[in-house]
């Protein structure tokens, strides 16, 4: 994370400040409030947050994907609607029950000296019933909640209920990502659901406010006009980041780097392509996706052809592999059968009972191998008749029958795909910064 925004009459600390004529650095991904874009999902979040703590409602939970501005609309909030509170803010939630208590009696400002739970939850009743007597409402904001297991979970429920005949002594603002929901939806803590009079969840933002988002953080960066993007590099750039705002800072911050490396104003739809192909951006700052099941996508077909193919390769692959180590039992049987010879004037008996079993054994492989065949057969059809589009243009999968004894036992492996090219954006920016 950068440090605070550096002024552009610093030339040692500006990179293209100056170029665009900003005081600031636009993008920068500290959750400042003053950058803070009311899109209609934080405003309406916003509005709920409010609300939730001017109507003292017990407990209110605030969730929306990583990036999203959530700690930012916090912030907004501490700034503009909790000057008259005493507020505690909670961000590292990997902890015990006990040491949360003892966290949110120093952020009120408490010095515990208590030892035990019990003394540590007495002092904090004592601490908000002298808050009280003076006016003040008690604030306890727990951010990253989703990290909270449930037993901390369930400590934190009974905390509301530290309260006098009047009123709740504590309000409480639950914040994390939507895994946050899925915990609280354990039977265990249905209590604690049940206790939740605000909820709000704030999504990315959609397409359509990508140039509104970024054309606001021009603007309080001291200059809207400082690079003129094409329609289609808005389009682009809610492609790669998919309306998650600190994604938009980071591809944003550095589109003005490439474009001051240029010496041009103007964002492009190609040059996004390509700053985004330089930093890797799908691999770098999203998860691989889960691969879809076909049954469960509608009228989509279509995309899911190589996916199909794929599947319908590692069947028939595995398989003949299968099939493979099937014939090779066969072939060491043969020469031990070959090598077999009837002495003269011998009782033969053992002998044919031994060449029974070894016909056996033959049979039951031979009878392995055959359905092996029939299971390939029927898996190409069953694939063909769910995937009911045209075979890829590869070279086809020879018929089971006529495989080949020699199939190797390990399939090599697809060469690698050599690592595309940094294109030469770094290398202008770097011979143009010296």
């Amino acid at each position: 994370m950068r440090n605070s925004p550096p002024r552009a009459s610093h030339p040692e600390n500006a990179v293209y400040e100056s170029f665009f004529s900003l005081e600031h650095k636009p993008f920068e991904l500290i959750p400042n409030p003053r950058f803070l874009y009311l899109s209609a999902a934080h405003r309406k979040a916003l509005n709920y947050l409010t609300y939730g703590i001017r109507q003292q409602s017990g407990f209110i939970l605030l969730t929306g994907e990583v990036g999203t501005g959530k700690t930012t609309i916090i912030r907004s909030l501490i700034k503009s609607q909790l000057n008259d509170v005493t507020l505690s803010k909670i961000f590292n939630t990997k902890v015990e029950s006990q040491q949360l208590i003892e966290m949110i009696l120093e952020d009120f400002g408490v010095r515990p000296s208590g030892k035990d739970k019990p003394s540590l939850l007495r002092e904090l009743n004592d601490f908000l019933i002298e808050q009280f007597s003076r006016g003040r409402q008690c604030v306890l904001i727990i951010d990253e909640a989703q990290n909270l297991s449930r037993e901390v979970l369930e400590e934190v429920r009974m905390l509301s209920n530290l309260e006098n005949d009047q009123q709740k002594l504590l309000r409480i603002i639950l914040v994390g990502q939507p895994e946050l929901k899925a915990l609280l939806a354990a039977p265990e803590l249905l209590q604690l659901r049940q206790r939740i009079q605000v909820s709000c969840h704030i999504p990315p933002l959609p397409e359509n406010e990508i140039e509104d988002y970024i054309t606001h953080r021009l603007e309080f960066a001291g200059n809207r006009n400082a690079a003129t993007f094409d329609p289609g590099a808005f389009e682009a750039i809610h492609h790669y980041t998919r309306g998650v705002p600190r994604l938009i800072n980071i591809l944003c911050d550095y589109l003005l780097l490439d474009a001051f490396a240029n010496e041009t104003r103007t964002i492009t739809a190609a040059s996004v392509h390509e700053v985004a192909g330089d930093l890797n951006f799908d691999n770098q700052y999203w998860n691989p996706p889960a691969p879809p099941q076909e049954d469960d996508i509608p009228g989509c077909q279509s995309k899911t052809v190589p996916l199909a193919s794929a599947r319908a390769s590692a069947k028939i692959t595995s398989l003949l592999k299968n099939l493979n180590g099937r014939l090779k039992s066969l072939e060491d049987v043969l020469p031990r059968l070959e090598q077999i010879r009837i002495p003269p004037a011998q009782d033969n008996s053992g002998l044919s009972k031994q060449l029974s079993s070894f016909q056996e054994g033959l049979q039951g492989r031979m009878d392995d191998m055959w359905r092996a065949i029939e299971t390939i057969a029927e898996e190409v059809h069953s694939l063909k008749l769910r995937v009911d589009v045209e075979p890829p243009i590869e070279e086809a999968v020879p018929p089971p029958a006529e495989v080949p004894d020699d199939i190797p036992e390990d399939i090599p492996e697809i060469a690698s795909v050599p690592a595309i090219e940094k294109s030469g954006w770094l290398k202008r920016l770097i011979f143009k910064t010296s």
